[in-house]
């Protein structure tokens, strides 16, 4: 391994000059796993809407590569708000009583489980075993929450990606249910070394807990696929703009690809005849059901349309057998009413990925796919770590520190400052 702490702080790593060639060499054979992929998005086949035009002044950013720009996470909470747009910040709808608060009051800034939960600058994300921090996303979406039988309870549902769970009652009366499902889904797992230093009841509260999970009512395996497409415009008008006519051009053709599109909430009920219902729905539908959704922010305004692909683990291909993206969640950028089309045929249809529309992906478990590519790595220190920074494959903050002779680490070529925020809380995720 070539970073190590040199605090008992987590957060805090140095990178040895000796560890560059190796950890280059570790970079470029590691960027796996190889995606079935086509360079381009075909031409449509049949009549789409036009692409609108974008707000004065935010253009839609043509010239960067998208391959990377997808920052890595562990979990995606989606928020079922019935609401197409929301406020800048997510946290602040409803005068700051809605899940999304209530997660971060857990794993934000100031949260219990901060520690493990939350870091928006990432280890490299080739290197799964290296990453100190577990990040989570939270999302509002525009999918409404399941109705409970005793409709005067005031409840949430949310999904939890990519491990596929849907979570139908969240109750709003109680923190409970909220601490139930950050301990029984979000928090990871098994913790990385770099947390070793931590007191045993210490990394106890920091693990998952499955046993948590069970207080929560109805949770249930998500068989639909997914289609969510940034319309946070109320952050920034490009995707307020895109998204909604990419959600109308999606829900359109997604039947031509023998997808039955449900917009009503998802049932989740103990009656069994509701459920053998639900079950004819899916083989009423052919292939599957889809569900189609605007999400707030993901990151990359400069890219919308942004759309992310999330395909069920039980998803089957045109063969039969297993879809060759089941269980991936794929995100694609820059992408009009035009590409619709070649993306439901492509990667839906033939379970190929769009290299000049693909941003990243994520499959069932945590491992983050990206393209293979030619890296052009700069040798000399600086310019390798600024190149990895730009291609999104990013280091854990380094914060100068002064030599023994009173040289500073960017004095000495180890690293630049530049790329690096000057503290952590320069880097605390928005929601």
């Amino acid at each position: 391994m070539f970073l190590r702490p040199i605090t008992r702080s987590p957060s805090t790593w140095r990178l040895h000059r000796s560890a560059i060639p190796p950890l280059r060499r570790y970079i470029s054979t590691h960027l796996k796993p190889s995606l079935p992929s086509i360079p381009t998005c075909p031409s449509p086949t049949c009549s789409c809407a036009p692409t609108p035009s974008m707000p004065e002044g935010l253009e839609i950013d043509h010239e960067k590569s998208l391959n990377g720009t997808m920052a890595a996470y562990a979990e995606q909470v989606l928020i079922c708000t019935g609401k197409d747009d929301w406020m800048s910040r997510i946290e602040d709808e409803n005068a700051g009583d809605n899940l999304a608060a209530d997660i971060k009051e857990l794993l934000g800034r100031g949260g219990v489980y901060r520690d493990v939960c939350i870091s928006p600058v990432l280890t490299l994300d080739c290197a799964n075993d290296w990453q100190p921090y577990h990040n989570i996303s939270v999302i509002n979406s525009s999918f409404q929450s399941s109705v409970p039988e005793r409709r005067e309870i005031q409840t949430t549902s949310a999904y939890i990606l990519p491990s596929f769970k849907y979570v139908p009652f969240l109750p709003r009366v109680s923190f409970d249910s909220v601490q139930a499902l950050v301990k029984g889904y979000l928090l990871p797992k098994k913790l990385h070394p770099a947390h070793d230093n931590l007191s045993p009841i210490h990394r106890d509260r920091l693990l998952r807990s499955e046993s948590q999970g069970s207080f929560l009512y109805g949770v249930q395996d998500v068989e639909d696929m997914l289609v969510l497409i940034c319309g946070h415009g109320g952050r920034d008008g490009r995707c307020g703009v895109m998204g909604p006519v990419l959600r109308e051009e999606f829900e359109r053709q997604l039947p031509g690809q023998g997808y039955q599109v449900l917009k009503g909430p998802v049932e989740s009920s103990p009656n069994r005849d509701e459920l053998l219902l639900e079950d004819a729905k899916r083989e009423q539908a052919g292939k599957g059901i889809a569900r189609v959704g605007l999400i707030s922010h993901i990151g990359g305004h400069k890219f919308a349309g942004n759309v992310i692909l999330y395909f069920p683990p039980g998803l089957k291909g045109e063969d039969g057998k297993r879809h060759a993206l089941a269980g991936c969640g794929i995100w694609y950028g820059r992408v009009e009413p035009r590409h619709v089309d070649g993306i439901l045929k492509e990667t839906l249809g033939n379970g190929r990925v769009v290299e000049e529309l693909f941003r990243g992906g994520i499959r069932q478990g945590g491992e983050i796919l990206r393209l293979p590519e030619d890296l052009g790595i700069d040798s000399t220190p600086v310019r390798y770590l600024q190149q990895l920074r730009f291609r999104n494959l990013e280091l854990l903050p380094v914060y100068p520190r002064r030599s023994a002779e009173g040289q500073s680490a960017v004095e000495e070529g180890l690293w630049s400052e530049s790329i690096f925020p000057t503290n952590q809380d320069e880097a605390e995720p928005s929601f």
